[in-house]
């Protein structure tokens, strides 16, 4: 029986387009119609999420950035975790001093400071996740998408937001177009400290949130506040960023285009997020559900 199933965005509900296909919103459709609860579970956070899934009528419960805010289906906060400002400050200097481009997700917005690397990194995810998609293309794509992202530009490197009280930091996301090559030792560095995670949802990049917001941790408070069993839950996702929460639900998912750390892990595998991977999970839901009050 499976009463809630949680969704990753990037490279699982999300096309190559940066979409959700016809065929995903009609099978979350018929998920709901069927009782089922559904959760987008995203390293996105909620300004960047909503304008991607908002015009689908869907109005499914976020959870953002990890893990570091919930939010129910109605825009209520029901969780947030955030990093508290003595580790960001180490954290930020860390990533200055290895001139290492980042971001800051906070309770007022997201934050960026240079608009250029912004577009150029969303260009690189969307080639890492679609290899078919051109560079040239994909620069494209991330520029007409962040038109609709509420996105911040400071040209302050972030001190303003970092010495504002009144601001929490939820999430710092670092890129690299090398890789774990030049992400490595931050990595390392963020994980010695050990009140912090460090995921990833691309290769050309790492996602740094306090040690209690993951995945799998928002989606079994969650789903017990709402009193559903961590055993009738799904989870699907494709990257390392999903790891906690398709080790954590009944079923874990892994997309065709997961990483193999996923695929291992995951109890059941379906296809790509371009051909509707997340409709053919929800429909293999719906018949396990049809199934079990057939017997």
């Amino acid at each position: 029986m499976i009463s809630m199933i949680a969704s990753d965005m990037d490279g699982t509900l999300l096309n190559d387009k940066m979409q959700v296909s016809h065929g995903n919103i009609t099978a979350i459709k018929a998920a709901q119609d069927a009782g089922i609860e559904f959760v987008v579970a995203t390293g996105r956070s909620r300004s960047e999420a909503l304008p991607l899934i908002d015009s689908d009528d869907i109005h499914p419960t976020l959870i953002t950035m990890n893990g570091a805010q919930v939010f129910d289906s109605l825009g209520n906060e029901v969780l947030n975790v955030p990093i508290d400002a003595q580790t960001v400050t180490a954290v930020t200097e860390n990533l200055r001093e290895n001139h290492i481009y980042f971001e800051l997700m906070t309770t007022a917005g997201n934050y960026s400071d240079s608009k250029v690397s912004r577009i150029q990194n969303v260009a690189d995810l969307l080639v890492n996740l679609n290899p078919d998609t051109s560079y040239k293309i994909a620069v494209a794509l991330a520029a007409a998408r962040l038109e609709l992202m509420n996105i911040n530009y400071v040209d302050d490197h972030y001190q303003g937001i970092i010495n504002d009280p009144t601001v929490k930091i939820l999430k710092i996301i670092a890129f690299s177009t090398q890789g774990m090559t030049e992400l490595a030792p931050i990595k390392m560095f963020c994980e010695a400290r050990r009140d912090l995670v460090v995921t990833s949802s691309s290769s050309n990049n790492i996602e740094i949130n306090h040690i209690d917001a993951q995945k799998g941790l928002a989606l079994a408070a969650y789903a017990e506040q709402k009193g559903i069993p961590i055993e009738q839950t799904m989870a699907i996702g494709d990257n390392l960023n999903d790891f906690s929460m398709i080790k954590t639900a009944g079923i874990g998912v892994a997309m065709g285009n997961a990483v193999p750390a996923i695929k291992e892990l995951a109890n059941y595998q379906t296809v790509t997020n371009i051909q509707d991977g997340v409709a053919q999970a929800i429909y293999h839901a719906i018949n396990l559900n049809g199934n079990s009050e057939k017997k």
